[in-house]
């Protein structure tokens, strides 16, 4: 019997809930840490970011509008999809990062641990953040956390997994809709991701992954007048200053990146990440009447 020929994966972009090439046809070459091709990658442009974009806006009046709990719902299921897939995952960050299967095991483990952290907070952050505040007056009082709407998210460039699931998990767990550019150079395990999130509950757009030249991508996402909120983490310190003073164009919210060796991907994230892509709204309201009993109600 003659050897069969390996059937090679054709990795794809992920926008609006769907697999497209780049629609500029161009791939570049990925390779593991010993310099070894694992695959072509698309090489996405502006046209895809801009797509992105559009996806990620379309999908949002439904995913900011769904119940928190439904939204926890949903990600939890993301993660019982990655749990079982996680072999492969295994893989692709062993490859990615140069890691021995049983670090890569460990950064996989802990990125389905992430995701299913951040899917149990989408109706708890909102007890965190808001609530009822004292006024003079007679006079309801009440903030409560609403998100901010399309966020890019520039995957970090080291932490091809956890730190991928690190920053995209707490943007959708608070309603926004995420256009994520991949690490350039370990993109796989991104655009594996994809996958998992299409054959999930997610609604097609919530994210939407695109892989290539960070600067690239980034610099037309920065600038977008429909993107309300940019994470910078993937950035390095020249194109951060660059990014965000595009971003500052429409008054986007903006993450600063941290430097690369102050980052412990592995460490309780806290609610920070959440936060920073969340307003708040503040509703005032007549109490009535008070008579000597204290309300009218």
């Amino acid at each position: 019997m003659s050897e069969r020929l390996s059937v090679l994966k054709t990795y794809k972009l992920y926008v609006g809930g769907k697999f497209p090439r780049s629609e500029s046809g161009r791939v570049y070459e990925v390779t593991d840490a010993k310099g070894k091709w694992l695959a072509n990658a698309p090489l996405s442009s502006r046209k895809d970011a801009r797509d992105a974009v559009v996806a990620a806006r379309k999908a949002f009046g439904g995913w900011s509008g769904a119940t928190a709990y439904n939204r926890g719902q949903i990600l939890y299921r993301v993660a019982e999809m990655l749990e079982g897939r996680r072999d492969q995952y295994v893989a692709e960050v062993a490859d990615a990062e140069g890691l021995s299967k049983s670090k890569a095991a460990a950064q996989v483990d802990a990125a389905i641990d992430r995701w299913v952290w951040y899917a149990g907070w989408t109706d708890k952050i909102a007890q965190v953040v808001g609530g009822g505040n004292p006024v003079a007056g007679p006079f309801f009082n009440l903030s409560s956390p609403e998100p901010t709407g399309v966020v890019a998210v520039l995957a970090p460039q080291e932490s091809s997994f956890l730190g991928l699931v690190s920053v995209v998990a707490p943007v959708v767990a608070t309603g926004n809709t995420a256009v994520v550019v991949a690490s350039e150079k370990s993109p796989l395990p991104a655009l594996s991701l994809g996958e998992v999130l299409a054959t999930s509950d997610l609604p097609g757009g919530v994210v939407n992954v695109l892989s290539g030249r960070t600067a690239e991508i980034a610099t037309p996402l920065a600038a977008h007048q429909d993107v309300n909120a940019i994470d910078l983490t993937g950035a390095d310190e020249t194109l951060a200053k660059e990014l965000e003073i595009a971003a500052a164009d429409n008054l986007k919210r903006v993450l600063r990146p941290q430097p690369v060796d102050d980052v412990d991907w592995s460490a309780t994230p806290g609610t920070d990440r959440m936060t920073a892509f969340l307003e708040t709204k503040t509703v005032w309201h007549p109490t009535g009447a008070l008579g000597a009993s204290g309300s009218s109600y």
